[in-house]
């Protein structure tokens, strides 16, 4: 037994308990105690039912789970929830079950894994990027599969006509774009890999949209005042949260990238900083003084103790890096704060960017600290260059009598 936390854990886990304690200590959970409460619900749900420690995997845990909720337990407990003790277990040698996904089994999943593959190595995507090519193709294998069974041989134009029709009958242009791109990729692949006879790539359809057939949707410089003064500094997470929104802003970094900094990234005594953006592109940007100082501030007096080497992580254990989203939850949820129209971290880079032509930056200088790959992409800020446009914009003629 083992009283630690005052938890008794009793039965095949009990040796275990004190390690593991000690492990949640290091993820920077303050308490170990609600997480030894479970570990010793399912010590004695084990030994009743004759389990093993070394068999302990996801199958169990979803039957412990079940066992809870008919005993009553009002809180819901997933296999997830179990994720630290499996790791642990798996460490020191008490079983050789993680939680890492399971052997793909239907051959849907292993042409998707091999799909996944082709991505990283061949085309050198990011993770993220690759979950979204991922999900695309798992939607277009179910829809093509019949009675569960995968026959590429049999697809036809009519299938991806009628798959992207589907789709994108409900997202947005936006979205329905990206699904068409991510779609062609994975056709293109099959092709390839001599999965189907036809190119079918080129029979994807088109989304009609214009480019550069919209104006970028900046900010006012009042509300972006405002976000930045809704971060209480005083506390950790509002230290974080300023830290971010300036980066975001005064930067124009995307959500993805900030997520992406490293502590390594930055060089303090250069006062630059190394961004990763798409395509594993690296690039080295100047750091602002007031960004720094912010970030400083973030890592001196904020930023918790863990063993994570990203700049951001989430201010509870376990402190792991935040994501492109959790960045893009930073900027909504300061939005609420200010009292501002709703808003993602993309609405900053585009207020970034409108500064600076505001500023009386040229449109080279703002694709260069916006690292745009194509000055096309830049020519969209034109449209919001007053000055610019009043040079070229001739005077309404009179109405004639």
């Amino acid at each position: 037994m083992d009283s630690r936390w005052n938890v008794r854990v009793a039965g095949p886990l009990a040796p275990y308990a004190a390690g593991f304690a000690q492990r949640l200590r290091e993820l920077g959970y303050r308490s170990a105690g609600p997480h030894l409460y479970l570990v010793a619900q399912l010590s004695s749900w084990l030994a009743d039912s004759d389990g093993s420690v070394a068999d302990l995997a996801g199958s169990q845990l979803e039957a412990f789970g079940a066992w809870r909720r008919g005993r009553g337990y009002v809180s819901g407990v997933s296999s997830f929830r179990f994720f630290d003790l499996v790791e642990y277990l798996a460490s020191v040698g008490a079983t050789a079950v993680t939680m890492t996904p399971v052997t793909p089994s239907t051959p849907t999943d292993v042409l998707v894994g091999r799909y996944r593959s082709y991505l990283v190595v061949e085309r050198g995507l990011a993770a993220p990027t690759v979950r979204a090519y991922a999900e695309v193709a798992v939607a277009f294998l179910s829809w093509v599969s019949a009675d569960g069974e995968l026959d590429l041989e049999a697809v036809r134009t009519v299938e991806v006509t009628r798959f992207v029709l589907a789709e994108c009958a409900r997202l947005k242009v936006s979205s329905a774009k990206a699904t068409t791109t991510r779609l062609r990729s994975l056709l293109r692949f099959l092709y390839v890999e001599a999965l189907i006879a036809r190119p079918l790539a080129d029979a994807v359809p088109s989304v009609a949209s214009w480019r550069l057939g919209s104006l970028p949707r900046a900010l006012p410089a009042g509300d972006l005042t405002r976000l930045l003064k809704s971060c209480d500094r005083r506390r950790p997470l509002g230290r974080r949260d300023f830290a971010v929104l300036s980066l975001l802003w005064r930067l124009g970094l995307r959500a993805g990238e900030v997520a992406a900094l490293q502590l390594h990234d930055i060089a303090w005594r250069a006062g630059e900083l190394t961004i990763r953006g798409k395509g594993n592109r690296s690039d080295r940007l100047p750091l602002p003084v007031e960004v720094g100082e912010a970030i400083a501030v973030w890592l001196e007096r904020g930023r918790p103790a863990c063993e994570a080497t990203s700049v951001f992580v989430h201010s509870r254990a376990p402190h792991q890096a935040l994501s492109p989203g959790g960045v893009s939850m930073i900027v909504r949820r300061a939005c609420g704060r200010a009292g501002v129209a709703p808003a993602g971290a993309h609405r900053l880079r585009h207020s970034a960017a409108t500064d600076m032509l505001r500023a009386g930056g040229s449109l080279d200088e703002i694709g260069q600290v916006l690292r745009h790959q194509r000055r096309e992409t830049t020519q969209l800020y034109a449209k919001v260059d007053r000055r610019a446009l009043s040079a070229v914009v001739r005077p309404w003629p009179e109405a004639r009598p």
